[in-house]
């Protein structure tokens, strides 16, 4: 049982050592009346949603850009009929 608890002990001590420091956090704080907020966000946040959003923001400017060039050819064709 003592070998079981300084084998436990000696493995918290090793995750300790493994966990590197605090990172640098940007802080924002916004305050109203009636009520504050506090809101940090973690420095590799930025990668984080590139990697996650890029692909559905890509999609959606694809399809919006479509959308546009379909439209202008629709109206460009109705406004002017003698063509």
């Amino acid at each position: 049982m003592t070998q079981r608890r300084e084998n436990y002990r000696a493995a918290l001590r090793r995750e300790q050592d493994d966990v590197p420091g605090p990172r640098s956090t940007k802080v924002t704080t916004l305050e109203s009346r009636y009520l504050r907020v506090t809101v940090e966000v973690d420095p590799d946040l930025q990668g984080d949603l590139t990697r996650w959003v890029g692909r559905p923001v890509s999609s959606v400017v694809l399809v919006g850009t479509t959308v546009l060039r379909t439209l202008v050819d629709t109206v460009g064709r109705v406004s002017r009929p003698g063509r």
